[in-house]
């Protein structure tokens, strides 16, 4: 899991990156505000990755999910950016989640195999 959702948070990172240079041709907005929302989602992004095998990690993207939403407030492209990073956040934790028990599966699987190969035939 920590290999996915790392990625999408760079993958939101860049995003916002972007979405902050489109936000900054708005004539209704001031440079310093749009900077301000994309530059604290991308630092919290980018932290995050950090932080997502920890306790509480999982739980902390999905209050970035949550603030990237809530900046539409103040950028308003930032609604339908917000939901389609909390779409890819889900999906990050959701199939992360099956290939980490995957990955312990076959490493069972691996480790339990020298074993019966040993003990099977005398020398």
């Amino acid at each position: 899991m920590r290999t996915l959702c790392a990625s999408t948070l760079i993958g939101e990172f860049f995003v916002i990156g972007f979405a902050g240079l489109v936000a900054m041709k708005e004539p209704d907005l001031a440079t310093a505000t749009v900077w301000t929302v994309c530059g604290v989602l991308m630092a919290l992004s980018v932290l995050l990755c950090g932080m997502i095998t920890r306790p509480g990690g999982v739980q902390l993207g999905w209050a970035l999910q949550v603030l990237l939403i809530a900046g539409g407030f103040v950028v308003p492209s930032m609604f339908v950016l917000g939901a389609a990073f909390a779409a890819l956040w889900w999906a990050s934790v959701h199939y992360g989640r099956k290939i980490d028990e995957a990955k312990a599966r076959f490493a069972a699987q691996a480790q339990a195999q020298p074993h019966a190969e040993a003990g099977g035939t005398p020398a």
